[in-house]
Order: C-alpha cells, then structure tokens, then sequence
C-alpha cells in the first residue's frame, strides 16, 4: 500500500464530482421561448456561482490524490480531514445556492430545485461523516492507523456510488438542458484535474 494513498478518488468520480455540470454537459440546450429564456437566465445565474465550489470540490479531491500514504499518520489524517471537510462546505454552498436561486421557470422547475437542494444537502452530509471518520482514527499506531484508513477508502467507495446516482437525476429534463447550455458548467466540467496549488 506504501506510495497509494486508499482514498485517492477515481477519474470517474471525478467526473461526477464536477458536479451536475459534467453529467448536464452532455445534454444539449434547448428553448427558444420566453419560458426558456427565463430558464436560460435562471441556469447561467447558478452556473456562475456554482462553478468556483465545484472548483474546490475538484481542488480537494486532487489534494487527497496527491497524500503520501506512506507518510506520517497525523500528515495523512490532516489532509483527508481537510479534503473532506472542503468537500462537504462546497456541496452545502451548492445546495444554499440553487435554494436561493428559487424554482427554475417551467413546470419541472420548482421540482427540479428541491431535488437539487437535497441532493447536495445529502452530499455534504456524506462527506461531513467521513470528515469524523477520518478525525477519529488512532494516528498512534501505524497498523491500526492503515487498518481505519481502510475503513474510510470503503466508506468513500460507497459514498462514490451514492453520488453518482444522485448526480445523475440533475441530468434531467428542460432544466437539465439549460444548465448544460451554460459556459460557467461548461468551464467547470473541463477542471476535473486541475493543477495542485
């Protein structure tokens, strides 16, 4: 295991941590009408909010990617630690945001909204615990320390799937489309690796 860091997250994940933007990207704009120029509005709003937190989301899991697992306990616990807690702040962000953006226009609007404040609010919460999974490992013994480390490469194993299902709903219908339509989802779609800092 010496040289793998167990939680690094893999480029499929990535992508769908990119956010609904990466899913969205693949569907194609649609609406011509007034209702669709209001959504068009209403997605370019969140877009351009939503992609500095996906930028984080990205930024973090690239930090957890880059952990020397071989390195010292207290060093590892504190960066996955900090990634998980990046994480999590950013899902939050994004769930404060489409709350504030109110319903997008259209029937499926109001629906589409709540589906997205839950998602992302569930999101943080998953990566909030494993944030107190990874603070509560023993950093005192090497063995013991690689043991929970196992158990949190397995928590976020499952957390990977969990998002992935719920990600995948944001992909849906005429508000999906507008969303994907967006140059500030399309830009943040592209960072799935960005540079590290």
């Amino acid at each position: 295991m010496e040289g793998t860091h167990p939680v690094k997250v893999n480029k499929k994940f990535s992508v769908a941590l990119s956010g609904a933007a990466a899913l969205l990207l693949a569907l194609s704009g649609c609406g011509g009408d007034d209702t669709g120029k209001k959504r068009d509005e209403w997605a370019k709003g969140v877009c351009d909010q939503a992609a500095a937190q996906v930028r984080k989301i990205d930024q973090a899991n690239t930090a957890i990617s880059k952990v020397d697992s071989g390195g010292k306990p207290q060093n590892v616990k504190a960066a996955d630690s900090a990634a998980f807690k990046a994480i999590s702040d950013a899902y939050r962000s994004l769930a404060g945001i489409f709350s504030s953006a109110g319903p997008a226009p259209g029937d499926e609007g109001e629906k589409y909204q709540q589906n997205a404040v839950s998602v992302f609010t569930n999101l943080s919460g998953q990566y909030a615990a494993l944030k107190t999974q990874v603070d509560g490992l023993d950093t005192s013994d090497q063995a013991k320390f690689a043991s929970g480390l196992a158990g949190v490469s397995n928590s976020l194993k499952q957390t990977t799937v969990n998002a992935e299902k719920s990600l995948a709903t944001l992909s849906d219908g005429d508000t999906g489309n507008a969303l994907a339509a967006q140059p500030g989802c399309q830009q943040v779609s592209g960072a799935v690796s960005p540079t590290a800092s």
